[in-house]
C-alpha cells in the first residue's frame, strides 16, 4: 500500500500540508486530498510540481497565474 506526503511549496520553502495521504483528486475547485481517518482537504490555486513515489511524497506549487 502506497501513502505520501503532500507539500506545497511557496518561495523556496515547503510545508507540509496533510500526511499518509490515500488520494488525490484534481477537480475544479481544486486539488483534494484523501486519508483513512481524516476529512479530505482542498487546495486551491495549486498544481502538481512534482511526484516522488520512492520517496513517497507530492509537491504542490501555489498558482500564482491568476487562474481559476
Amino acid at each position: 500500500m502506497c501513502q505520501l506526503n503532500v507539500v506545497m511549496e511557496r518561495e523556496g520553502k515547503q510545508e507540509t500540508l496533510m500526511e499518509a495521504v490515500t488520494g488525490l483528486e484534481v477537480t475544479e475547485q481544486g486539488i483534494v486530498l484523501r486519508t483513512y481517518f481524516e476529512e479530505p482537504m482542498t487546495i486551491g490555486n495549486a498544481s502538481v510540481k512534482s511526484i516522488d513515489f520512492i520517496g513517497g511524497s507530492v509537491v504542490l506549487a501555489s498558482d500564482t497565474s491568476g487562474k481559476s
